[in-house]
């Protein structure tokens, strides 16, 4: 006696379509938020670009521990003049332009507050690069970044000189030399 085929018929769940529904919802909320985050993203970083950091702009206030653990304010020093340096140990520009910046401050030091900023690194790590080169005034401890992002730091060295009045006056992303008139920026800042 030949086998008959068994016809099998499937039954769908009686759930099944509610889940496929539910599953492309949530599928669609998901994409949704993904385009909403890079879309305000986007909307973020277009915010900074249109109030960069410039001469003539308030330079943004910050507070901060130096390498003394002394608090450092940026307003403390609302109408005295301020450089800030922003370098790391191990950035070769910055240990190059370090003595002709360290001097300038140290010429400089009654009308112009000089703050080094140090980005990145830790206190051991600081401590130890001034030692080896053989200088002892406190360094900023930007050690997470902060302080550098708020300026928009990218890049290694930057030097930035602020007046009395808590603007930006002059603003160098880059080595400093000789040839540039940091003397010259102080004296105008002042």
């Amino acid at each position: 006696m030949p086998k008959q085929a068994q016809e099998i018929k499937v039954e769908s769940k009686p759930g099944g379509k509610i889940r496929r529904t539910v599953t492309i919802l949530i599928a669609m909320v998901a994409l949704g938020a993904g385009i909403w985050a890079i879309v305000n993203n986007l909307l973020n970083a277009e915010s900074k670009s249109s109030n960069p950091i410039r001469a003539g702009t308030e330079a943004p206030d910050f507070e901060a521990v130096n390498s003394r653990g002394e608090q450092v304010r940026l307003s403390d020093y609302r109408g005295k003049a301020v450089m800030i340096n922003f370098w790391a140990s191990w950035c070769t520009p910055c240990v190059r332009e370090m003595p002709l910046v360290h001097e300038l401050a140290q010429q400089n030091s009654s009308n112009v507050e000089t703050l080094f900023v140090n980005v990145g690194e830790s206190k051991g790590t600081i401590n130890e690069f001034m030692k080896s080169h053989q200088f002892d005034f406190p360094v900023i401890i930007d050690a997470t970044g902060k302080v550098s992002s708020l300026y928009r730091i990218t890049g290694l060295p930057a030097t930035m000189v602020i007046d009395r009045a808590g603007e930006f006056s002059h603003i160098l992303l880059g080595e400093l030399t000789e040839n540039i008139p940091l003397q010259q920026w102080l004296e105008e800042s002042i």
